[in-house]
């Protein structure tokens, strides 16, 4: 209870500050305007450039779903990884084990049917595996993209349920530099964590350097109590050096990461029902096994080169994934996987010509992966793939249309096995006023089996169970269709984003029951038809500058049609979710305090009664909502920023719950309450604290 007190009290300083030194009213505020102020964020939305099918385009006349996540909302947000953060995003969820590994769910999508596009290439980190999560640091990230559905056209196979494009931070101004430490801590598993800054540009030489650290012991709740095995270290770093140029820009960047998360198993006793652990005390940020230990190294040459007619961008990315499993000894591995990737991508973007514009392009990469442990789960394979496409668009003083054909070969040395497609999209935007926009697309996805679904055959410690493959799978192909409406006035933004999703040869694995293999259950992969169909809505209420009542809602069906009522929902669906925020922005251009803000937010997650019933593959999950409350403020000294402040506490009534994507939720059953499983995190208190250095 200290902690709610605590909480509050600084909600009532803040309001208290907010009667004494904040005498604007909304007069004044409309002629300021300031970057970080959400009364001018969401009239500028539609402003904001992204990922086009021909380059960059303004958000209002992308025709596909895109969501954009920006540094200020990254920083403002509480999580324990990138993904983390993310899945708060309308039709975003995310797949935990534990507190430290996150993968990303995009409309009820996720594994390898989405890619992740960071520092200009996409990562490849054997993010087949349930407990595989995303080896980035958080704090490289500048903004975050959001696509939505198949974007096989842009990216080739695996971008059928979308893609995260990752940006880093933007380089400094010529003659400029800047240095930043990032601090915070958590109180629940007592996250601890820096990361030190620092970049400049002279004269057009431009280069950035960062180093990060990150540790924290096992999270808890109120059921649990300590839970051996989510404890985890984190290790990252980042150099840039390149040339800002009037022909362009070439970067060359380097990036490693170095993560040690322990594995959460959820063996108990089976007379008291408490969580066993190899260690005497739960409570430590020693490693406990059975642990992972993941490396990630990458280096990426980018360059773009504004030519007489048209635009080249040309990127060439080098990554080497090493992840070990120790079982039984924290010096000798078990698992061994070592991936090399080698990414390749060319494009090139014609001036306009009548109102059109053209971008072609080929990109593809090169694996190969080797098995240097004593278990092998997945054989060693090689794989090369090659893409070539071309798109193009038009736009007219209210509408844009675009699309594009794309053709993908990819062969992979195991059985032999080749895959070819041919993908495309066309869709359209109405800028019906310039308050409102109308957008329709179509778009063919498509997707190789990984080689986890083709040729796994062994126990896999992390996720508790025997998997087989087959490697008789066949591709998996998609249509999506997608209908959005955009509105956006001084008082109101809303938004709703209808899909439709038909997927031939999904493939997923499912429990078979009673078999043991080594004396785990096994799991064999296997291949259906795919049907579904979800919205997002979402609205933003500010009657006046400093109130904004922001509500969003998603939904996803997943099914498989025409199958009997045990097989019919396919497996990790995320259930319904609705969030709704009340904010209150205090002070801006305070003497003292700028940019101060405090928020409230209840997170609802409605009962999920569309699971893989078969052989236990999946269980009920109940609803249960979440109480988040959160505060930050600049700290200005004379006129000049010297500090961000921000205190969230998320779960604030600590409740017991457990999500329909959580892997521990099918851990060893408490013999002594009844109850299966590990429960999520429980009340969570972070502080973070930033401060900038121009210089």
């Amino acid at each position: 209870m200290k902690t709610i007190y605590l909480i509050l009290l600084l909600l009532c300083s803040c309001m208290a500050v907010a009667a004494q030194n904040n005498q604007k009213t909304s007069k004044q505020i409309n002629h300021e305007e300031d970057s970080t102020d959400m009364f001018f964020r969401h009239l500028t939305l539609n402003e904001m450039v992204v990922t086009g099918v021909t380059g960059d385009t303004k958000l209002k006349r992308s025709t596909a779903p895109i969501s954009v996540v920006s540094g200020d909302e990254l920083r403002h947000r509480a999580s324990t990884n990138l993904v983390d953060a993310l899945s708060r995003q309308p039709g975003v969820s995310q797949i935990t084990t534990g507190g430290g590994i996150s993968k990303p769910i995009i409309r009820g999508l996720g594994y390898n049917r989405i890619i992740v596009m960071d520092e200009g290439v996409r990562q490849e980190g054997q993010q087949w595996g349930d407990e595989h999560g995303m080896e980035i640091d958080a704090n490289n990230v500048g903004s975050v993209e959001i696509l939505k559905g198949p974007a096989s056209l842009m990216y080739g196979s695996d971008a059928m349920a979308g893609v995260l494009i990752l940006r880093p931070m933007p380089t400094m101004m010529v003659g400029k530099h800047h240095a930043a430490l990032n601090t915070e801590y958590q109180t629940n598993n007592g996250l601890a964590g820096y990361s030190l800054n620092v970049k400049g540009n002279e004269h057009g030489f431009v280069w950035d350097g960062r180093y990060s650290d990150k540790w924290a012991h096992a999270y808890k709740n109120r059921y649990d109590g300590y839970v051996p095995g989510t404890q985890f270290r984190e290790r990252a770093g980042r150099t840039m050096i390149g040339l800002n140029k009037g022909w362009g820009h070439t970067h060359l960047t380097w990036t490693a990461f170095h993560q040690k998360p322990s594995i959460a198993e959820g063996e108990r006793d089976p007379l008291t029902g408490e969580l066993e652990c190899a260690t005497s005390k739960v409570k430590t940020y020693s490693l406990a096994l059975p642990f992972q230990q993941i490396r990630h190294h990458k280096l990426v040459l980018d360059n773009s080169i504004y030519l007489p007619k048209g635009h080249l961008q040309a990127s060439l990315g080098y990554q080497q994934n090493r992840r070990q499993e120790f079982e039984d000894s924290p010096t000798d591995y078990e698992l061994y996987f070592r991936l090399h990737t080698f990414t390749y991508d060319v494009r090139y973007l014609s001036p306009e010509w009548n109102g059109w514009r053209l971008a072609t392009g080929v990109g593809g990469m090169w694996q190969r992966s080797l098995n240097l442990g004593e278990e092998s789960l997945i054989p060693a394979y090689r794989l090369f793939d090659i893409g070539a496409y071309a798109t193009t668009s038009r736009t007219w003083e209210r509408w844009t249309l675009n699309g594009g054909l794309r053709f993908d070969h990819r062969h992979l040395n195991f059985h032999g096995r080749n895959f070819d497609a041919v993908t495309g999209s066309i869709g359209a935007v109405w800028n019906v006023t310039d308050h409102m926009n109308i957008r329709a697309n179509v778009a063919r996805g498509f997707r190789a089996p990984n080689m986890s679904e083709l040729g796994s055959d062994g126990v896999h410690e992390g996720t508790l169970r025997y998997e087989q493959g087959d490697a008789h799978l066949r591709p998996e192909y998609s249509w999506q269709g997608d209908l959005g409406l955009d509105f956006t006035s001084h008082y109101l933004s809303a938004q709703v984003s209808l899909f439709a999703n038909h997927i031939s040869n999904y493939i997923f694995a499912q429990r078979l029951g009673g078999v043991l293999t080594q004396g785990m259950p096994t799991y064999a992969y296997t291949q259906g038809t795919a049907r579904l169909l979800g919205f997002e809505v979402g609205f933003d209420l500010h009657p006046i500058h400093s109130i904004h009542f922001q509500n969003t809602f998603s939904y996803v069906d997943a099914r498989q049609p025409n199958q009997p009522r045990d097989v019919r929902y396919l497996p990790m669906t995320p259930a319904p979710r609705w969030t709704s925020e009340l904010k209150y922005e205090i002070i801006h251009n305070g003497k003292v305090l700028n940019n101060t803000y405090v928020a409230m937010e209840v997170e609802y997650n409605l009962p999920q009664h569309h699971y893989y019933r078969l052989d236990e593959t999946e269980t009920f999950t109940p609803g249960y909502a979440l109480l988040n409350i959160s505060a930050g403020t600049d700290i200005v000294v004379h006129k000049r920023k010297i500090a961000e402040l921000y205190l969230t506490a998320a779960n604030l009534l600590n409740k017991a719950y457990q999500n329909h994507l959580s892997r521990l939720k099918y851990c060893d059953m408490n013999a002594a309450t009844g109850r299966r499983g590990i429960y999520n995190m429980g009340r969570n208190i972070t502080l973070k604290l930033i401060v900038p250095i121009d210089f």
